[in-house]
């Protein structure tokens, strides 16, 4: 089979990822973007934003050789997850309800980025610390041009850079963009009660409060805040001074938890992201997109990395499979990873922006019939180990 050049513009956690298999499968794959390399952290001090990696993503960074690079000291093992609705309805998943240990791990960005970009030097990925600058699509292949006027030609190229994706842009790939009108807050917190490895969220009719359980610090447990919240409001709190966010953030979060890990603190500093529903025609001529850059997901679920690291898994398994005399950006090979990936990426956008606007819902026969099915769900141990599974990736 022909050995083609792949490059990957992008290099967070997807684009890294995806170079990495590639090249572990034997292509002569790149990256190209600029090199960020997490700072070391100290024992009690965690990157802002974390994940919650699914079974089968967690099975994929095994499987690169990340996930023993990373310290173990630093992830969390989710045994369990607490849902509350907004009128009394409540929903118990527990790892062992489907014979398993875990149903997620809580692993900081930073972490994972350090392991991959390890392995991406150790392997000896060529790295072009450089900008995307354009695309021009060739009888076989793309011509891409970047920034600091390099010119470089690849039979596919992997757009991994983001949200705001300049590959997408250029190689004129369908792109629906909706605003929820909300906005994610995250911090890390300070508890009173240990959290047990119980993943928390409430729903609360306007907004969605999701605590992860982080490992202790010198100041006792820790959890990991993920608030949607009405862009204004997020806005406002945001623009507090620190005395007075603390004193906002103690008195609501306790309203909303009823106390369930005590009196919660700010440990960290607060940011702040726009949320929104994105879907993309995810590949054009020779070119196929991944993570954030081919679709985004409102965050209650947290599958957003699931996702993407389920995009790279799929890539490299269609690439592996496709026959010896097909090119790896063939519009054949590329419509094959767009249909492997449009039914659980096209599932999980309905999933969670179902889930949004059911709980966004102010009318009462709603609201009733929300906390209804949740207590039903909780009755019925198939659906839950159904929801288990469709959360594992599996």
């Amino acid at each position: 089979m022909k050995k083609e050049s792949i490059i990957v513009c992008g290099t967070g956690i997807a684009g890294l990822a995806c170079a990495l298999g590639l090249a572990r499968e034997g292509h002569s794959a790149s990256l190209l973007g600029p090199r960020h390399e997490p700072p070391r952290q100290d024992p009690d001090t965690y990157h802002p934003r974390v994940y919650a990696l699914s079974p089968a993503s967690q099975a994929l960074l095994q499987r690169l050789g990340a996930w023993r690079l990373m310290d173990a000291a630093r992830i969390t093992p989710v045994e369990a997850m607490e849902v509350y609705g907004d009128g009394g309805g409540a929903l118990d998943l527990s790892a062992w309800q489907d014979a398993r240990d875990t149903l997620a791990w809580i692993v900081e960005s930073g972490e994972i980025e350090r392991a991959l970009q390890q392995l991406v030097h150790v392997i000896g990925v060529p790295w072009f610390e450089d900008g995307f600058e354009g695309l021009e699509a060739l009888q076989a292949g793309v011509r891409i041009r970047t920034s600091g006027g390099k010119v470089m030609q690849a039979g596919l190229l992997v757009g991994a850079d983001g949200a705001r994706s300049r590959v997408r842009e250029a190689a004129g790939i369908h792109h629906r963009y909706t605003p929820y009108g909300d906005m994610g807050v995250v911090a890390h917190l300070d508890a009173e009660i240990p959290h047990q490895g119980k993943a928390l969220q409430w729903f609360t009719g306007d907004s969605v409060l999701a605590l992860l359980p982080m490992p202790d610090t010198a100041d006792g447990p820790q959890v990991s805040m993920v608030w949607s919240l009405p862009e204004g409001r997020a806005r406002e709190f945001l623009a507090l001074d620190a005395e007075a966010r603390q004193a906002f953030l103690a008195g609501r979060l306790l309203a909303i938890t009823g106390a369930r890990l005590g009196r919660l603190r700010m440990r960290s500093q607060p940011h702040g992201f726009p949320l929104s529903l994105e879907r993309t025609g995810m590949v054009g001529s020779a070119v196929a997109l991944v993570g954030d850059a081919a679709h985004r997901v409102h965050p209650l679920a947290g599958q957003g990395l699931n996702l993407g690291l389920g995009d790279v898994e799929a890539l490299i398994e269609i690439l592996r499979a496709r026959e010896p005399f097909r090119a790896v950006g063939e519009p054949r090979v590329l419509a094959r990873y767009r249909r492997v990936r449009a039914e659980p990426v096209l599932a999980m956008g309905l999933v969670t922006d179902g889930l949004h606007r059911l709980f966004g819902a102010e009318c009462t026969p709603v609201a009733w019939a929300r906390n209804e099915g949740m207590r039903l769900v909780d009755r019925l141990p198939f659906i839950k180990r159904r929801l288990i599974r469709a959360a594992a990736g599996r």
